[in-house]
This record gives structure tokens, C-alpha cells and sequence, in this order.
């Protein structure tokens, strides 16, 4: 198997392609350097297709080494016909059921049989060459009572148990009935009590293998993990064994009744609950990987929201018995001050909130309001909504999801960034700064703690952690981070860098003051030249000695920036006030150009881009949306109304999407769009501000079904 060619066809890149980026991979660069700064070598490939790369690359690596070990533990037996197909795999399963033959066998009813040498017999039986005679005179000089085989009945009985291990063993027969499973088998759950559980969907459930939503597998494996479900694979046994009598049984002979027993045997007894374990892992598998997916793309989704620039910010974390805590920041989320107020029951203290907050919004200028989505959330809002009603005042507000913000606030970061600050008035503050630039406040947390995913705590942890890591650090490199004020949460996504050298940074700030050019990050402990060019491009001096190290230009390439600055006519000075946004008119012909100096025209393209627009954001800067004050319970609904609201979570299923109420609605896949959505990634994406309508209201369950697509 050539790993190149695999990996050049399942990513639609040439070969070239594939080994370039192999060899940058293995040379020690990190994905984002790669994506930004190697374009002519991969020809464009984007960050999420390099990690994937990457992690497919480290797949067929794993695989190729367990050829490797399987061919050595076969040793001897290893015929130039079995390595040419343990070459040729290209799956896990396919090596390990070529290798099962050979596998060191614990003692089983076939392993008994051949100590008392009856395989010979069961050889004579395979062969299917007698068609007259007596089975049992055959078996008659295989007795061994001495071994449990008494008569020639128990004889044959034990040549039937080799017969069975030998077809269980088979590679080829266990391929075939694993795709007769895929293909007629199902996913069938019974529930374990009459008593009415969360899962009454599955009470007595039914769905093929194939067809069966990556979400209703999740949902059964976590029924059964908690005892409610009973779930099994269902296939028709009598057509699986027919499959194997019609390959296996090739005439009529005095051994058939024998062969038929014994494929009944291999296939009840070894073959169908092996691979009825195989069918749940897979399933499994393909499951949590979509899971992971749908995860990764909502975290990026967040992460990626625009920042809300030059506010000063009033932040209440809402509660009930213990109140909400407050917390004034100013533009840079510096805390100025933080209290309690008691807005929601049991003592609903309006009066009192009013009057801190008309301390609080004018002593300190106050000019946004957030509000976190949690217990009391809604009956906080409505206090904002009428405190800003009632004195007219130019604030406006914005509600923020306060998943992770406990986890946050308890950790030994939060402790050391706000040493003096009770627990809960960190997570009111950490609620403030997520309004004010949501990336450099949630990579403060564990990525699963976002809270943006569909079953993230029943999925394989480390998969999901790499997944989300991933996705930070391309989010983080993708915007760019001010060396001088990023903490060491941020600096630590930055590619190359991690924990030891992040604080290093912040360590070497603290001592010899802010960074005045990209060159002194080489004099940062542990900070070798390899890590400075993976990192230097994706950090950013404003205001330094070299206007270039306030962009994403690399300083590999500054000498080429310079010549395009001289080209172009434009001054450091232009270039430290802005840039100049006509720079590819005066540059002309790029390609030309880029010939003319011998670069990748990739390359060329993205520095003129970055000298038009120096150090700009990607993610650009949003309004905050005021949520809807109409809507403050269910009762405040009905059927058709129309609203806005934000989408806080996208899953297989729908959206959900916040419309006031404590609960998120829900718009079902189905309901996204006039036309049919494979998946509802296709339409929405978390922060999305949408126009739903209500058409289902459950005031019990508190649960509101949404459409966006009112005709259809």
C-alpha cells in the first residue's frame, strides 16, 4: 500500500502535493504554518484539510506498523500469498482478520478437539470426496475417551467444533457475512422497565444498520450505558447460514448433515456475536466521528464570532437564592466593580437592582449590559429590559451562553488572573469579556466545556480534545495575537508555541517590558529559531520599531515586502497608519510580478493583501442583538408568531435557537429551509441571527418547536 497515492486520491491532491505536505509534517511544522505560509508547496490546501491530512497520515502510519508486527508474529507460516494481501489492506479490520488464524488461541472446544487428534477427520470432512458409507465408521479410529470423545459420535461431534473455528477464522467468510450484516441487519432496543424514561423513542425500536442517524446511535448507547435500553443487532441467522452452506458445502456428501451443524455452530456461536460487537463499535465509531465534526464546526462557529469593540460593559451572572453578580469592565476587560443584586425570587428585589444599576451604567460609562443565559436569566433580562425603559437610556444589552464559565472561574487561571475576586465574580466578569472578544476569553476554558456539541460526554474524550484543539489553534492563528496584551491561554494556541513557552513570553514582557519588535521573541527562554518561524508570523507588535510586525507578513518574506512597499511607493509611516488600499492597483500584474522576483504567487498575493489592510481581524466587529423583550415565558407565545432569535447549538437533528425563553426552540432539520437539508450545517451556524416561527408550543416540557420555513 502506498500511503502517498492513498492520501493524494482520498484528499483530490496531486502526489507532489501529498509528500510535499508530508515532508513539512514530518519536518516538524505546525498546520497553521503550513496552511499560511507553505501555499506553493501544498498548493493552497486550507488549515481543516491539512489537519484532517494529518490525522489520516497518522492512521496509515498505525496501519503499515501493525502489517508490520502481524507479518512478524506469523513468522514462518508467512507465504508470499498471505503477504501479498496483508500488503494490499487498507483497513485495520482487513489485517486483523487475515492474522486471526494465527493468533495464539486460548482453549476452546476446537483447540480440545485437536489435542485429540481429531482434525485429520475433520479435513476428511471438509473435502466432501465420500458420498456413501457411514460417517461414523469413519470416525471409529478417532475415539480418545481419554480426551472426552467417547464413541464416534463424540468424535465427529469434535471434528464439527474444528470445522466451526476453522470457518469462523476464515477471512474471507467473516468479509462476507460482516457486509451481509450491513446490509440486512438492525439496530433493535427494548426497554428494560415499563416505567416511562427519557427514552420512550426507544422503548421498542427498530432501524437498519445502514440507515440508522448518527444521533439515534448515540442516544441507544447512552439508554443502555444507563440501564434503560436493551440493544442487540437483529439478522435473519437462517439466511446467514445459507449464505455459508452455499459457499462452504460445494457437493453432496455422507459429511453434509456435519458441515450443516457445524456452520450452524460457527455462525450462532463465533461469528454472529463477534460481529455483532463489530456493528456496534462501528457504528460507534462513525458516530462519534460525526459527533466530533458537528462539535468542531460549532466551537469554530463561536469562536469565530466578531469581537465587540471599545465597550464598557455591566455583566450579570444571574442566580436565584444567592442573586446575580455584577461586574463593571472597561474597554480592555479590566474589572472596576462588582457587587449583588437580587432582581429574580425569592426576593425579587427590583428597586434595589434599579438603583445599582444607575450607579453602576453612569459612574462608570457604562454602554452594554450583558446578560448570562443561565438559571435567572430570563427574569434578569426583563429587569435590564425595564431599567432601560423606564429612564430611556442609550444602552443596549446582549445575552451570552455561560457554558464553560463556571469551569473557568474555579480554575487555577482565573485564580491567578483575579487573585482577589470571589468565584463568582470571575464568572460574571469572564462573561463580560466573552461579549468583548469571545476568542481570547473561551480559550481560557477546556474546549468540550464550549457546550456547542450533541452528546459530547459520551464520546471518546481524547478524539474530541485533539478535535477541539485543533480548531483553536486554527481559529486562534487565523486571527492573529497581540504579543504584547495576549494572555497565556491565547499565546498558547499560537502554532509552535504551547504552555512552557507562552508563559516564558508573558514572563520575559513582564521583566523587560512590551515587545518592541518580533526579533526579541529569540531571546525568550527556550524559544529557538525553529519555534520563532512557526510562530513570529501569527504575532502581532502594534506600535513597534517595524511597521511589518503588526501584520501577518512573515519575517521570512520582509525582504520581499519591503521591495513591493518600494514598488508600490508607499512609506513605513503609510504603512504604520494603515496601509494603503490601492496597493494592487499600483503593483499591477501579480503573476508577472511574481515571476519577475522569483516567488510563489500564493505568497506574493497574501503579503499585498496584508500591506493593503495591515493587522486587520478576520471575524470584523458585529453589534450585539438585543433579544426578543416581548417573550419571557410560554405563555408569552403563540402559534405562527414571528421572532428573532440567535442559534446557539447546531446538531444532526435542527438548530436550536434562543428566542427569550430559558429553554432554547428547537427547528427540526426538516423545518430549516423550503428545500431539503442533508444536514442543518448546510443553512445555519452558531451565532447565526435568524427569523423563526413558532408552530408547537409544549408550556410542560417547556419546549417550543420552531420553522424557518413558514410555507412549507
Amino acid at each position: 500500500m502506498n500511503i502517498q497515492t492513498l492520501l493524494a486520491d482520498e484528499f483530490n491532491l496531486t502526489p507532489g502535493q501529498a509528500a510535499a505536505v508530508t515532508a513539512l509534517i514530518d519536518d516538524g511544522d505546525t498546520i497553521p504554518f503550513i496552511a499560511r505560509y507553505r501555499k506553493e508547496a501544498t498548493g493552497g490546501v486550507d488549515d481543516a484539510t491539512l489537519r484532517e491530512f494529518y490525522e489520516r497520515l497518522l492512521s496509515l502510519r498505525s496501519l503499515e506498523a501493525r502489517k508490520d508486527e502481524v507479518r512478524r508474529l506469523i513468522g514462518e507460516q508467512l507465504t508470499p500469498e498471505l503477504r501479498a494481501e496483508i500488503d494490499q489492506a487498507q483497513v485495520l479490520q482487513r489485517v486483523e482478520d487475515l492474522y486471526k488464524p494465527y493468533r495464539k488461541k486460548r482453549t476452546t472446544r476446537a483447540t480440545r478437539a485437536r489435542a485429540a487428534g481429531l482434525e485429520p477427520l475433520a479435513l476428511t470432512a471438509l473435502e466432501q470426496q465420500l458420498t456413501e458409507g457411514d460417517p461414523r465408521k469413519i470416525a471409529e479410529p478417532y475415539i480418545n475417551a481419554e480426551q472426552g470423545y467417547p464413541d464416534a459420535e463424540a468424535a465427529l461431534a469434535g471434528a464439527g467444533d474444528i470445522i466451526a473455528g476453522l470457518i469462523a477464522d476464515d477471512a474471507e467468510y467473516t468479509a462476507l457475512l460482516r457486509d451481509f450484516t450491513r446490509r440486512g441487519g438492525s439496530i433493535v432496543s427494548t426497554a428494560v422497565t415499563a416505567e416511562k424514561t427519557a427514552y420512550e423513542t426507544y422503548r421498542d425500536f427498530s432501524e437498519p444498520i445502514g440507515k440508522i442517524p448518527n444521533h439515534r446511535v448515540l442516544a441507544l448507547n447512552r439508554g443502555e450505558k444507563e440501564g434503560q435500553l436493551r440493544v442487540k443487532v437483529r439478522i435473519d441467522a437462517d439466511q446467514a447460514v445459507a449464505l455459508l452452506e452455499r459457499r462452504v458445502i460445494r457437493r453432496r456428501s455422507i459429511f453434509t448433515p456435519l458441515l450443516q451443524t457445524a456452520l450452524t455452530d460457527a455462525y450462532k456461536r463465533l461469528i454472529a456475536p463477534a460481529l455483532e460487537r463489530e456493528m456496534r463499535n462501528e457504528l460507534t465509531e462513525r458516530a462519534e466521528a460525526a459527533a466530533i465534526r458537528v462539535f468542531a464546526r460549532n466551537a469554530e462557529n463561536l469562536l469565530a464570532q466578531p469581537p465587540v469593540r471599545g465597550v464598557r460593559v455591566l455583566a450579570l451572572d444571574p442566580g436565584y437564592r444567592t442573586g446575580c453578580k455584577v461586574a463593571v469592565l472597561d474597554e480592555q476587560g479590566k474589572a472596576l466593580a462588582y457587587t449583588t443584586v437580587y432582581p429574580t425570587p425569592p426576593r425579587s428585589d427590583l428597586a434595589g437592582t434599579e438603583r445599582v444599576l444607575r450607579d453602576y451604567t453612569a459612574r462608570y460609562r457604562v454602554n452594554m449590559i450583558v446578560i448570562g443565559n443561565g438559571t435567572g436569566s430570563r427574569e434578569t433580562e426583563a429587569a435590564v429590559a425595564g431599567f432601560i425603559e423606564k429612564y430611556a437610556l442609550p444602552l443596549r444589552y446582549a445575552i451570552v451562553s455561560e457554558a464553560g464559565a463556571s469551569v473557568y472561574s474555579a480554575s487555577q487561571l482565573a485564580r491567578e488572573e483575579h487573585p482577589d475576586l470571589d468565584v463568582t465574580i470571575r464568572g460574571a466578569v469572564s462573561l463580560g469579556r466573552r461579549l468583548q472578544d469571545p476568542l481570547a476569553e473561551l480559550v481560557k476554558i477546556p474546549p468540550r466545556s464550549i457546550g456547542v456539541g450533541q452528546y459530547q460526554h459520551d464520546i471518546n474524550q481524547a478524539a474530541l480534545e485533539r478535535a477541539l484543539t485543533g480548531v483553536v489553534e486554527n481559529v486562534v492563528n487565523r486571527v492573529g495575537v497581540d504579543l504584547n496584551t495576549a494572555s497565556a491561554s491565547l499565546l498558547g494556541y499560537v502554532a509552535g508555541l504551547g504552555g512552557a513557552p507562552a508563559r516564558n513570553i508573558i514572563a520575559f514582557r513582564e521583566e523587560n517590558g512590551p515587545f518592541r519588535r518580533r526579533e526579541q521573541l529569540k531571546k525568550v527562554p527556550r524559544l529557538g529559531e525553529k519555534t520563532f518561524r512557526q510562530c513570529a508570523g501569527f504575532l502581532r507588535i502594534s506600535g513597534g520599531t517595524n511597521p511589518l510586525d503588526g501584520t501577518a507578513v512573515h519575517p521570512e518574506s520582509y525582504a520581499l515586502a519591503a521591495e513591493l512597499l518600494r514598488r508600490a511607493g508607499v512609506s513605513a509611516a503609510e504603512l504604520a497608519r494603515g496601509g494603503a488600499a490601492d496597493i494592487g492597483r499600483r503593483l499591477g500584474d501579480l503573476p508577472a510580478l511574481a515571476a519577475e522576483l522569483q516567488v510563489g504567487l500564493p505568497t506574493l498575493r497574501d503579503i499585498a493583501a496584508e500591506l493593503e489592510k495591515p493587522g486587520r481581524d478576520p471575524r470584523g466587529d458585529a453589534p450585539p442583538v438585543v433579544g426578543n423583550r416581548s417573550v419571557r415565558t410560554c405563555a408569552d407565545l403563540r402559534v405562527g408568531m414571528e421572532l428573532s432569535g440567535t442559534v446557539r447549538n447546531v446538531v444532526d437533528f435542527g438548530a436550536f435557537v434562543d428566542i427569550g425563553l430559558k429553554q432554547d426552540g428547537l427547528v427540526h432539520v426538516s423545518r430549516l429551509a423550503e428545500r431539503f437539508v442533508r444536514h442543518p450545517a448546510e443553512v445555519v451556524a452558531v451565532g447565526d441571527i435568524v427569523t423563526v416561527w413558532v408552530i408547537a408550543i409544549d408550556p410542560v416540557g417547556g419546549k417550543v418547536s420552531l420553522t424557518m420555513a413558514p410555507d412549507k
